[in-house]
């Protein structure tokens, strides 16, 4: 049991440094860092989407702003749009799950917003269709996918492919490079 465990830290490990031994990865989440410091210090807000495990890392990065991270100090509007289960099983029923996000973003979004797509695949219809709704009103579509990309490929503006096919190293990613990214708008904004 003990190898099991070990090999499966070994996966999460190496995904990491391939991460690291990637600069255009780097640049991506460093350019992301910077446009996300400039999108809260004009007023704006970052929203969250995903599905599944992604969801509950997208409303665990949307609190991360909207809370706190490291420091007490003013919140940050950031938003998991599947929170309002209401809203959610409503839609879903009356217009179709893949039209959940979306309609949110056109009520919510305004030019200079910046949505964050998480799906592992990348062909999550649901956020796909959420990036089209947010693209024709001005907000930044930022995706983060595993290593192909999907559909997101072309949909994003910006996009942190993980490079790995598995999807619980994925998920462990998206978690790290979003804790980086609140951390450093964290102290661009409030140091």
């Amino acid at each position: 049991m003990q190898s099991k465990i070990s090999d499966i830290l070994k996966r999460s490990i190496e995904t990491k440094q391939a991460i690291i031994g990637n600069p255009i990865l780097l640049d991506t989440i460093a350019e992301i860092t910077d446009l996300t410091t400039s999108c809260f210090n004009s007023g704006g807000k970052v929203f969250f989407c995903g599905n599944g495990g992604s969801a509950a890392d997208a409303q665990h990065l949307a609190a991360e702003f909207s809370g706190r991270f490291y420091s007490d100090r003013d919140p940050l509007f950031s938003e998991a749009l599947h929170v309002n289960t209401s809203y959610l099983t409503a839609v879903a029923n009356d217009y179709g799950y893949e039209n959940v996000y979306s309609r949110l973003i056109k009520a919510k979004g305004v030019r200079g917003d910046i949505l964050i797509g998480l799906s592992t695949s990348g062909n999550s219809k649901n956020i796909v269709k959420a990036f089209e709704q947010a693209r024709t009103q001005g907000l930044l579509c930022i995706g983060m996918t595993g290593e192909a990309g999907g559909i997101l490929n072309d949909c994003s503006d910006y996009i942190i492919r993980v490079p790995s096919n598995d999807t619980p190293r994925i998920q462990e990613c998206h978690i790290t490079i979003g804790h980086i990214i609140c951390e450093l708008v964290e102290k661009n904004i409030f140091s």
